[in-house]
């Protein structure tokens, strides 16, 4: 029972509603992002126009899609140097084990969306049990991996953030004796900004083949080679330019950014509160 009531316990409890909190709060964010990734002919180019247009058109409820969607799996969590090997290997079987569910949940997510692209393939879900029956019936098992081998490449994410994390502390470290928490959620902001906006391109591929419901290139429905990834990024920018790599990226830095900040602001809220009543009870107990 002591166990249970743990300092390490409670923290990991406090963080994790926190983390609840916050991924909820900015989940429009995360449908923004979506829409202008695999919507690629939605001319809306800003993230608060995207909102308002999905807002007029279906509705508040549209822009959380929380309950079209049902869920949302856990993904990897960042880990320290010392673990990165383990967390490589946590992170391949995780991708292997959540992909299905990663699929029927962009699938359901824009269930219901005003295509602009006329070459997207509407679906029509009655849950998420239906998506599964439907995907295996139509497209066929393998298409439940769709997005597999970017989402393998993506397990690298933490890395990239690490490594600027770790380059960005060592500097400010050459100018002061410790880090303020201020100084460590700033350089973790922006280590996380810099590695996601490095492997952006492979997230939108990612996202384009767990739809998998474009008329054009049949080849969207594989599970995802190398070369099948190599074609999208070369179709996306010969037919958008550049920047058609990176649609839905101020959403996805903002959802981070504000995530992380929330997360952390809950976090110490939460944790004050519950050692004040925890304080009290010892209080009452003696």
């Amino acid at each position: 029972m002591a166990s249970v009531l743990s300092y390490e316990s409670l923290v990991h409890a406090v963080a994790g509603a926190g983390s609840v909190t916050a991924m909820t709060v900015f989940f429009p964010l995360d449908t923004a992002r979506l829409r202008l990734q695999v919507d690629e002919k939605r001319k809306s180019k800003t993230t608060h126009m995207v909102l308002l247009e999905i807002i007029k058109e279906e509705g508040l409820w549209g822009s959380f899609c929380v309950a079209q969607a049902g869920f949302k799996p856990l993904a990897s969590r960042d880990s320290s140097a010392s673990t990165f090997q383990s967390a490589r290997i946590t992170g391949v079987v995780n991708v292997l084990l959540t992909t299905p569910l990663w699929v029927v949940n962009t699938r359901l997510k824009l269930q219901g969306a005003k295509f602009r692209n006329e070459d997207i393939v509407p679906t029509n879900y009655k849950g998420i049990i239906d998506a599964f029956h439907q995907i295996i019936r139509d497209e066929g098992i393998s298409a439940l991996w769709n997005g597999t081998f970017p989402s393998l490449l993506l397990v690298f994410n933490p890395a990239i953030q690490f490594m600027f994390y770790e380059g960005l502390k060592r500097q400010l470290l050459k100018k002061r004796m410790k880090l303020s928490s201020l100084d460590v959620f700033i350089i973790g902001a922006v280590a996380k900004a810099i590695a996601t906006t490095v492997t952006y391109p492979l997230q939108t591929v990612q996202s384009i083949l767990r739809f998998g419901r474009h008329r054009l290139n049949p080849e969207n429905r594989t599970l995802g080679s190398l070369r099948n990834i190599l074609y999208l990024l070369h179709q996306r920018v010969r037919r958008f330019g550049i920047m058609g790599l990176y649609k839905g990226l101020e959403a996805k830095l903002l959802q981070t950014v504000l995530t992380a900040a929330l997360m952390f602001l809950v976090y110490e809220k939460l944790t004050a509160a519950t050692f004040t009543v925890m304080g009290l009870k010892r209080a009452h107990q003696h």
